[in-house]
């Protein structure tokens, strides 16, 4: 049977790390995860103790496309709390996790064959949604010097749009407020269309990410309940649209995916009251953080850039190796440590690199740091 171009795009190199490092479990191994960025955590009390109490009473059948109104008047006061932005509840778009919010973005902006700019490194599945849509990702490197964020000098005359994300992964670096303006005015002039990932907001370590609703309606924002909410498994999301642009989202929601899970919906919504228990989480990344910047030089890991959020530390090693793949491979076999090769995310730089998740628990982290400090002395 023929097959698409579209469907040839690269794996998720960090899910075929995932099953390595699960292989090796099956062989009794203790493996200490630090390649996945997915908190140690699950969900808020009070989501799944609101998700028990709707299953004894509703069917949880199909909810409407946009949304349970009342997450999405719930979304709507998370940003007045969180950044003063006064965002009509109209205007948002619960999805089946960011994935979908993603695709529901791109297909809504761009025709077949535009193309739209993409910082490397970056999250990889930005490039393979792209490609899978006969969209066209225009890499734009960047470095140290820029906080590895993209900046309006360094994006092509002949992009379609930009997405960008603050905090990044997998550097966890962040836009601010005079950066992300820039960004959005050089886009606006140009007629460049604008996607924001906003997926690991609530996990910063200084100052407030910025939203780039703080500066501009006509852009897109894409957020998550999988980072800050803890919700990986449930797969739910939401987007905030132009008012003018809900109705052709609403309609793609509807033959796409119908609606998203009515019963993480539920989830969501409390989540969204649980946030003494999301602080106890944050204040965990907080140490890991910092136990990681102080153990991984020591552990032969000294080239890394502190993050402003997420919760990953990307390192430089390349005085270690050219091919980090391997390395990754030898560090799981002989440590015992799961950690992703940087070309999951940078395809031409990213055998040079490495990417360490501290979003486990502090005892994880510590034995991480251990393990990797037996195996870079015995190498």
């Amino acid at each position: 049977m023929r097959v698409s171009m579209r469907s040839e795009v690269d794996p998720f190199i960090v899910m075929d790390v995932m099953e390595a490092a699960r292989q090796e479990e099956a062989k009794g191994r203790s493996i200490i995860h630090m390649e996945v960025g997915q908190p140690g955590t699950g969900a808020p009390t009070g989501a799944t103790e609101a998700v028990t109490a709707a299953m004894r009473e509703d069917a949880l059948g199909y909810t409407v496309a946009l949304g349970l109104p009342e997450l999405r008047e719930r979304i709507s006061k998370l940003y007045k709390d969180w950044y003063d932005v006064d965002v009509s509840p109209s205007r948002i778009v619960v999805t089946a996790g960011s994935s979908a919010a993603f695709q529901l973005a791109f297909i809504s902006l761009f025709d077949a064959g535009d193309k739209v700019a993409i910082g490397d490194p970056g999250y990889p599945s930005y490039r393979n949604i792209l490609k899978a849509l006969d969209l066209v990702p225009a890499s734009i490197p960047t470095d140290e010097s820029g906080r590895f964020q993209p900046r309006a000098g360094d994006l092509p005359d002949d992009v379609q749009g930009l997405l960008v994300a603050s905090p990044a992964n997998p550097t966890g670096t962040m836009l601010d407020h005079e950066a992300l303006k820039a960004l959005i005015d050089h886009c606006q002039a140009h007629d460049i269309r604008f996607i924001s990932d906003e997926i690991y907001h609530g996990i910063e370590y200084g100052k407030k990410a910025v939203t780039a609703l703080e500066i501009s309606d006509d852009v897109y924002v894409i957020n998550s309940f999988s980072k800050y909410f803890s919700m990986t498994g449930w797969r739910i999301g939401w987007m905030v649209v132009p008012q003018d642009h809900v109705r052709r989202i609403e309609r793609l929601t509807q033959n796409l995916f119908i609606c998203a899970p009515h019963a993480s919906q539920i989830a969501a919504t409390a989540a969204l009251d649980c946030e003494a228990e999301l602080q106890e989480n944050l204040a965990v990344y907080r140490k890991n953080r910092e136990i990681l910047l102080q153990e991984l030089p020591k552990a032969g890991f000294p080239k890394i850039a502190p993050p402003d959020g997420a919760f990953y530390i990307y390192a430089d090693v390349s005085d270690l190796t050219d091919d980090s793949v391997a390395l990754c491979h030898e560090i799981l076999i002989d440590a015992g440590v799961s950690v992703t090769p940087g070309v999951d995310f940078d395809p031409i730089r990213g055998h040079k690199t490495l990417r360490f998740s501290y979003a486990r628990s502090h005892e994880d982290i510590l034995e991480g740091i251990r393990r990797l400090k037996t195996w870079f002395a015995a190498r």
